[in-house]
């Protein structure tokens, strides 16, 4: 078995952390106290063809695995940017799987290549203020009319709402059913028209440089054109993209981890009180060396993930695991770096509580822990549902 990454694997880490060598800790500091999306970190990104890593390459992407995206995001995350950098890229890598996998040749050449180019972004309406992670519940409903649907209904999360161009949006077309409630879900990718749809921006604690947003949809006309696939089948097509999220935001957390492991490493060699660095004392070595080792274990199911969905097989519980431990990691590591700055942990300068106040994300969306050991202890170790 080999654990080491491929020379392409390797040239992928060290270019992707090229490009973001540009993008200095006053730059992220700066998006993050104006709330401004990273416009110039994004179109660097676009401009070396990172939006396209797992696109198909007759529309201009590269066609590689999710391995190779999270190996990717991970250089991001590490890089000084943390979550703002890796949310401003996310959904180019796993939102418009549903259209690889079930757009039309029409659809796919029309929808993927201003994506990949970096000339559109789109955002992600799925998440609702009455469903939350049960997805099934969603009220969100599509009326076909002549020519499409009618739309009207409200989303939660919406992140990047203020600047995409498109919405990925997941409605109901009929009634949920509750023998079968994952019918008559519908999935459209449409225009996000600002001026007949409210996107109302979500004031929150980190990853300020990337919006969230309340979105509010009334009798907005979507063409039928704009429909993924067949009607009612919606929540099959979302569910393609899932366990990518998941080995997506692993990498993220690991990555983010691991920059603030390097900075706490680095003040605790450099601060000397009473005479001698404070990385001399146990006491601070050692929940930093044990921080390491919770990121390397991390890594190593994100990998195993990524791996086992590029070789087509069955990887729910290790994507949904790679997620539980990188997110724990991330916290716990920040957390740490924080405690081991001390004071100066609570000013901006050391960047540190920035990573702080975003590796909390990780733990929660996409999915959150509970869900995870559920999902866990019901698919892997065959017991009863609990919810």
């Amino acid at each position: 078995m080999d654990f080491d990454l491929t020379e392409h694997q390797r040239a992928i880490d060290e270019n992707v952390r090229q490009v973001c060598a540009a993008f200095d800790d006053d730059y992220w500091t700066t998006a993050e106290e104006e709330a401004r999306f990273p416009q110039e970190f994004h179109r660097a990104m676009a401009d070396g063809g990172w939006l396209g890593i797992t696109m198909p390459e007759e529309y201009g992407g590269a066609g590689l695995g999710v391995t190779e995206a999270a190996i990717m995001m991970h250089a991001v995350a590490s890089s000084g940017g943390g979550q703002s950098a890796a949310s401003a890229l996310h959904i180019n890598l796993f939102g418009p799987h549903s259209i690889v996998v079930h757009g039309s040749p029409e659809q796919k050449a029309r929808w993927l290549p201003p994506l990949i180019a970096g000339d559109q972004r789109a955002c992600f309406g799925v998440t609702e203020p009455d469903a939350g992670l049960d997805t099934t519940s969603i009220s969100t409903f599509a009326t076909k009319v002549d020519g499409g649907y009618r739309v009207s209904g409200r989303k939660m999360w919406t992140s990047t709402g203020q600047v995409a161009d498109k919405i990925l949006l997941l409605t109901r077309t009929s009634p949920k059913d509750e023998a079968r409630p994952t019918h008559g879900l519908t999935l459209f990718y449409a225009d996000l028209d600002r001026t007949q749809i409210e996107v109302r921006r979500i004031h929150k604690m980190g990853r300020n440089a990337v919006d969230s947003n309340a979105v509010f949809i009334d009798d907005y006309f979507i063409p039928e054109a704009d429909r993924i696939g067949e009607e009612g089948k919606g929540f099959g097509y979302i569910l393609h993209s899932l366990n990518p999220e998941r080995v997506l935001v692993a990498s993220e957390a690991v990555g983010l981890g691991r920059d603030a492991l390097r900075r706490a490493a680095t003040y605790a060699r450099e601060r000397v009180v009473f005479g001698r660095p404070i990385g001399q004392n146990q006491g601070i070595q050692h929940p930093l060396a044990e921080c390491w080792t919770k990121l390397e274990a991390a890594w190593g199911m994100t990998l195993r993930a990524g791996w086992l969905y590029d070789q087509g097989r069955p990887c729910g519980a290790e994507a949904n695991a790679a997620k539980f431990l990188a997110g724990q990691a991330a916290f716990d590591t920040t957390t740490r770096a924080v405690l081991t700055h001390g004071g100066m942990g609570y000013a901006r300068e050391y960047q540190v509580e920035r990573l702080f106040r975003e590796s909390i994300l990780s733990r929660i969306a996409p999915v959150t822990e509970q869900l995870i050991l559920s999902f866990i202890a019901e698919k892997v170790l065959d017991l009863p549902k609990s919810y």
